[in-house]
């Protein structure tokens, strides 16, 4: 009988190998620890001029899949520098020609925007940042930056990275991927993930209504734990604008500046700005803070040759 009772706990165990080994691998095949874009291929379609600035489709393959945006170019002699938008949570399409876009290109910085991996003409499967999975999003993003540099009308110094909320995790890997000019982040934090995801969890109610003081400590109990920007954001030397509402729900906005605030201790070029009141879509239509969009277009003009 106990023969026959280690039997069964050792084929047990077994099976819970065997599970816990196939579900590493395909967490591997779904977004592949070494995933990189260097050199894309990429193919630009033909300009069309509008009234106040032009617009040109790009696609650019990256890990095997095919990654579809505009860019949208100021009028006037070139080369221009450029924004890379990077989306937060969600199957996001690209940006269309709204305010923030057109802030950023009428002063004469291009942009450009793609439709987030496994959404609109963007193949791959979608999302993996939704589930604690940056690798890939990362890779495309920094895939973006070198699609761009094959255009003469574009400054390759002069390229940054602008987004919001999940951007943030995305922008610090890919920023230590390729070299960009700048980070400009709305509502995002240098958290880790999962802390983030405890935040918001408890925060909307999730536990009961807990007190800031409670949500603290809960945050602090639990430890950094899931994807962590930290250790990129240590390593890029690009600077970083971080604008916080200080009414976000989904952000730990206290333990976000303090953490910007250390980096800034630690030499590194960061500037957060803080806008009272408001919630976590900074950059929405309509945004959260009416000069939410303008402090972004603003201090990304004060680093480039625009």
């Amino acid at each position: 009988m106990r023969r026959r009772l280690v039997t069964i706990v050792a084929a047990v165990a077994g099976l819970g190998l065997a599970i816990a080994a196939v579900l590493f691998a395909l967490n591997y095949l779904a977004d592949p620890p070494n995933a990189s874009c260097p050199a894309p291929a990429t193919t630009f379609g033909p300009t069309n001029d509008l009234f106040n600035h032009a617009e040109v489709s790009v696609h650019y393959t990256c890990e095997g899949a095919v990654q579809a945006g505009t860019l949208y170019l100021p009028t006037g002699p070139g080369p221009h520098p450029a924004a890379i938008w990077i989306h937060g949570a969600g199957p996001d399409k690209r940006l269309g020609y709204g305010d923030l876009v057109a802030g950023l290109v009428n002063a004469g910085v291009a942009v450009f925007s793609y439709d987030k991996r496994g959404v609109g003409e963007s193949q791959g499967s979608c999302c993996p940042g939704d589930n604690g999975q940056f690798n890939l999003l990362s890779a495309d993003a920094a895939g973006a930056v070198a699609a761009l540099a094959s255009r003469s009308d574009l400054r390759k110094d002069e390229v940054g990275f602008i987004g919001a909320s999940q951007a943030g995790w995305i922008a610090a890997k890919a920023a230590t991927m390729t070299k960009v000019a700048f980070i400009a982040l709305a509502s995002a934090t240098p958290m880790t993930e999962r802390q983030a995801n405890l935040y918001e969890r408890l925060a909307r109610g999730d536990e009961g209504k807990l007190t800031t003081e409670e949500i603290s400590r809960r945050i602090a109990s639990a430890g950094r734990s899931g994807f962590d920007p930290l250790p990129f954001l240590r390593e890029i030397t690009a600077p970083s604008l971080w604008m916080i509402g200080t009414a976000d729900d989904r952000i730990p906005v206290p333990e976000t500046i303090a953490l910007l605030n250390q980096l800034k201790q630690e030499g590194k070029d960061v500037e957060v700005v803080t806008f009272a009141d408001a919630g976590h879509g900074l950059v929405d239509t309509p945004p959260t803070a009416p000069d939410a969009p303008s402090t972004l277009v603003n201090w990304v003009l004060k680093r480039v040759h625009a």
